[in-house]
């Protein structure tokens, strides 16, 4: 494949003693002619490559069926209503509905109402304490630059909004839903040029007010790149805020008590652990946190007695355990009144229920009922009751709800199904081990028809490996697709993630990084060996942080798989700071501002170790053009520096895409890119 030809420039930068090339700089400036000019013919030859690929069409009506089943959201309960999303087939969008006492319901939200082209999301929502009000964030264009609206749930009158700059902001509500809590940037033009995404304030705010004349309440003179909680207890005498620099697994905790001089007084600061602090309906502070325990605990404290706050006079009510995670939680009354806490553990990478007495005493049931799978979360209503709700899927079950009854605790009802689009295709899932480079295991979920190994079949190994994010069994139309079509599909649980806690993530964050990559190359190298795939039947995949994963294997071990999909990726390491958000992961990587972090850099950055004549996998990366978060110039860069250097004859295209970002979008769009990312894979590992 002739690629389009790109001017290579003798740009060699010396930082902190190190000569760093950058041939590609101008791919940089997206308003650079040549830069427009190179794109364009990018445009025609990704275009007609993945117009000719044998499978697309089939995957695509495959894709068209299986991404079409719905999603239930985990209801949240307000003054006896349930708040809720929902996405039917044929829908591009879930819609924001409330369930009334009566069990009638009705949308409040449906974004292509909004915007019938499809490019508006719904971001964030929040109903107040007592049911009547909402807030809730949309975007558009793919810009995830939220705007806040208030509206009357009876009426569905918007009573608020828009208020601009609201990007990942939270909502806490006060009682009546006259006065909320939330975040937002200040204004473009008070803070300084390059800084625009960043300063984030916590405000008060009179709902139908200027938010102009907001009350500000706390972030004046601190970290710029801080990422803000809030919450309020229900009888509105509590409010906490949460402040973490960037996505640093750390964060500040303070509380005021708004019924005395509503004073922030420090609960946790300048300590290298996360909590959640809340006041929950007993009056008790509830304390979740890894602080001294990796793997999490639940404990309790007094919200008027500071002397508690100290993690010594924490009370445990779910103690951290050995062999799980604790990820979520939510309290109901037991049958004889008294309180219980269900709570999610992650054990390796699946998740359990248990039921545990509030006051300490310990375990009190297993939900044996739960299935294998992902619980995305537990409600239940802030007033009380002895029922909560599940939200569960696994490999080949949409996001539902179940619902759990404290008289029978080991087991779980149906409440919401979501439907399905077609058929599942037959699935087996197999749970294996590979082993890392330093030894440590490295466990994969292995999907196929028959869930056999030792006949060799296109494989794709997927994989993240970062920013605590654990990857655990969900509903994936692409990975069903591909097993439909005779494949296999692989999802790795890499150091970086949150599997097995913040041990687990920090041995893959910052100078630790090359352990994702290792376990990586590990994962691959055991589905050969176990009879699953061959080398030139494997493909690696991955986006965003899991582009740089597939991107520092492809140019660290060329030789791994025959094919790549690298979608939205950080690539230049050196520089990514520089654009988008990137500023606020330098906790995760490091920054090239600091000479030995630099050299952590450099060791991976795919960018930087594209050798000249290497014989490199087929390569195909996917952008999107209204990427805030990770701007499309890394894939640019690297893709030239590819088409340069490979001596494989494989093809290295860019696919990009307008009116979309980094997060979500109508399903109609998903499907057309994954058809384009499957027969791509499809092509150059042989499935038929």
């Amino acid at each position: 494949m002739r690629h389009p030809s790109a001017e290579r420039l003798d740009l060699v930068e010396h930082l902190h003693g190190h000569a760093v090339a950058d041939p590609y700089r101008w791919l940089e400036d997206p308003a650079d002619p040549r830069t427009a000019s190179w794109t364009a013919a990018q445009d025609e030859l990704t275009a007609g490559a993945l117009a000719a690929l044998p499978l697309r069409d089939r995957l695509a009506a495959r894709l068209a069926e299986l991404v079409h089943a719905g999603a239930v959201g985990v209801p949240v309960w307000r003054g006896g209503r349930a708040f809720s999303t929902r996405r039917d087939p044929g829908q591009e969008h879930a819609v924001l509905r409330v369930r009334e006492p009566d069990g009638s319901t009705r949308v409040l939200v449906d974004p292509m109402a909004v915007d019938p082209a499809g490019t508006t999301t719904l971001d964030a929502w929040s109903p107040s304490w007592e049911g009547d009000r909402l807030a809730y964030q949309v975007s558009t264009g793919g810009d995830e630059e939220s705007r806040l609206y208030v509206l009357d749930v009876a009426t569905g009158e918007q009573l608020d909004g828009p208020v601009d700059r609201c990007r990942y902001s939270p909502v806490a509500w006060l009682p009546g839903g006259e006065e909320l809590f939330y975040v937002r940037r200040l204004a473009p033009d008070a803070v300084p040029v390059g800084e625009e995404q960043f300063h984030r304030r916590v405000w008060r705010h009179r709902v139908g007010s200027d938010p102009d004349g907001d009350v500000l309440v706390h972030g004046e003179g601190l970290d710029l790149t801080n990422y803000y909680g809030v919450r309020t207890s229900r009888d509105g005498r509590w409010l906490s805020v949460s402040a973490s620099a960037g996505t640093a697994p750390r964060d500040d905790v303070w509380l005021a008590d708004l019924g005395g001089d509503g004073t922030l007084r420090e609960l946790q600061v300048g300590v290298d652990a996360q909590t959640a602090a809340w006041v929950a309906r007993d009056g008790r502070l509830w304390l979740m946190s890894d602080r001294g325990t990796p793997r999490w605990r639940l404990a309790v404290a007094d919200p008027a007695d500071p002397a508690t706050w100290a993690p010594g006079a924490w009370r445990d009510v779910v103690p951290e355990q050995a062999g799980g995670v604790l990820t979520d939680v939510a309290l109901v009354d037991g049958p004889d009144g008294g309180l219980l806490v269900l709570a999610v553990h992650s054990v390796d990478a699946t998740d359990r229920l248990s039921v545990w007495a509030a006051d300490g005493s310990g375990r009190v049931a297993e939900v044996s009922a739960l299935p294998p799978g992902s619980v995305s979360g537990v409600s239940a209503p802030p007033e009380g009751g002895g029922t909560a709700w599940v939200g569960f899927t696994d490999h080949a079950t949409p996001p539902s709800v179940l619902r759990w009854d404290a008289a029978d605790p080991a087991a779980l009802t149906t409440w919401e199904q979501a439907p399905v689009a077609g058929e599942v295709p037959a699935l087996r899932v197999v749970e294996t081990h590979a082993t890392s480079a330093d030894g440590t295991p490295v466990h994969l979920f292995v999907l196929s028809s028959d869930g056999v190994p030792g006949r060799p079949r296109p494989t794709v190994l997927y994989g993240y490996g970062g920013f605590n994010v654990a990857l655990t069994p969900g509903y994936s139309a692409q990975a069903l697709a591909w097993v439909a079509a005779g494949g296999v599909w692989a999802v790795a649980n890499l150091r970086g993630g949150s599997e097995h806690g913040e041990e687990w993530h920090r041995a893959g964050m910052r100078e630790r990084k090359q352990n994702v990559f290792d376990d990586f190359a590990a994962a691959g190298e055991h589905l050969v060996a176990e009879g699953w795939t061959t080398p030139a039947q494997l493909a690696v995949m991955g986006g965003s942080n899991g582009g740089l994963l597939v991107g520092a294997t492809l140019t660290q071990r060329p030789d791994l798989a025959a094919a790549v999909v690298c979608s939205a990726p950080l690539l230049d390491m050196v520089r990514y700071e520089r654009f988008g958000l990137g500023r606020t992961w330098n906790d995760e990587y490091g920054t090239a501002d600091d000479p030995v972090e630099l050299g952590w850099l450099l060791g991976y950055s795919p960018y930087h170790r594209v050798v000249e004549g290497t014989a490199y996998p087929a390569v195909l990366f996917t952008t999107f053009e209204s990427d805030t978060r990770v701007d499309p110039l890394h894939a640019r860069k690297l893709a030239a520096a590819l088409q340069h250097a490979t001596s494989s004859g494989a093809p290295v295209l860019l696919r990009r895409e307008t009116s979309v970002g980094h997060g979500a979008r109508a399903v109609s769009r998903t499907v057309a890119l994954a058809a384009d990312q499957l027969a791509f894979l499809a092509a150059h590992t042989g499935l038929g």
